[in-house]
């Protein structure tokens, strides 16, 4: 596998302190996309094994069951490379605070999550606030 050249230079990445979550968020996204392991932030980890993996079929015959396990383990093998590619960046690039927060998450997508959730909600309240300052509001 060929890894993409990329133009993005992640180590000029202000890191995530809670107030620059969207400038943050879109420029991993793109770095992420450009690698194509995306995916890993919007994909459940499933932690059974016997799960199988659908895999599209290509012909008519189906495959041997050992062919059909050994897809399942490179699926899964490649998930959690991917994974730990992700997880240390999004680690790598957040301030101490929230990285001792997440540094036990072992997947990323709830990482993930919880960020979008919980800062798009701050990043809400600040504009909120500011145009509330703006309007005169707290003129006395």
């Amino acid at each position: 596998m060929v890894v993409p050249t990329t133009n993005l230079d992640l180590s000029k990445l202000e890191p995530l302190n809670g107030t620059n979550y969207r400038k943050w968020l879109q420029k991993l996204l793109i770095f992420f996309e450009q690698l194509e392991v995306d995916y890993v932030l919007f994909t459940d980890h499933h932690d059974d094994q016997s799960d199988t993996i659908s895999i599209p079929a290509t012909s008519v015959t189906t495959p041997p069951a050992d062919q059909t396990k050994k897809a399942d383990r490179n699926t899964r093998a490649k998930f959690e490379k991917d994974n730990k590619t992700i997880r240390g960046h999004l680690l790598n690039h957040m301030t101490d605070p929230l990285f001792d927060l997440f540094v036990n998450q072992r997947y990323t997508k709830p990482i993930w999550d919880t960020l979008e959730i919980k800062l798009d909600m701050v990043q809400i309240m600040q504009v909120e606030r500011s145009m509330w300052l703006d309007s005169g509001c707290n003129s006395r």
